[in-house]
């Protein structure tokens, strides 16, 4: 009698408005398995409406393509500049938008949780979690853009978590469905 090994597909993002990073993992009963990681560049758009189309295009196409089971996102950290808080959490928006509309639940994680679940450091640096995903993942090279490794860490603390953290409504619909009080009058 065979076994039947679950597979679950892993997108984890770490918006951002000049730098998007990605990253894509499958896991097979114990073992987790990189499918790719890298980055958008952003900053050759010209305006801020731009960069937004190309988050939404992109993260399409990443689900397209991979056919992830969820998606995990860094939520933004609260930062002293407003305005790029406004143009982070857009970019975080029209990522999850672009999961919704492909009806594939989305999980948020603060920084500091993604840190604690790769290295055991809630305050660990950037370098750090790369260097750790490096080693468990027997990836030779550190990747000059650490927003690819911080999307992985991202995907890496989702799987960890076991999806454990309240996941996003899987569409417009059931979103409005369990948000009935608050958009009742739009």
């Amino acid at each position: 009698m065979s076994r039947v090994v679950k597979e679950k597909i892993i997108l984890g993002l770490d918006p951002g408005t000049n730098i998007m990073g990605y990253g894509i993992i499958r896991v097979r009963s114990t073992e987790v398995k990189v499918l790719q990681f890298g980055v958008f560049r952003l900053s050759r758009l010209a305006n801020h409406e731009l960069k937004l189309k190309e988050i939404f295009d992109r993260v399409l196409g990443l689900l397209d393509e991979y056919h992830p089971d969820e998606v995990a996102l860094e939520a933004p950290f609260h930062g002293k500049n407003v305005q790029s808080m406004l143009k982070l959490g857009r970019a975080q928006g029209v990522a999850m938008s672009a999961a919704l509309f492909r009806e594939v639940p989305i999980t948020e994680y603060a920084p500091r949780k993604v840190k604690q679940s790769v290295t055991g450091n809630g305050n660990a640096s950037k370098e750090q979690v790369a260097k750790m995903l490096m080693s468990l993942f027997r990836i030779s090279e550190v990747p000059r853009l650490l927003d690819a490794t911080d999307a992985l860490a991202v995907a890496v603390c989702h799987h960890f978590q076991n999806g454990q953290s309240k996941s996003r409504p899987r569409s417009w619909e059931a979103f409005v469905r369990e948000n009935q009080s608050r958009v009742k009058g739009l």
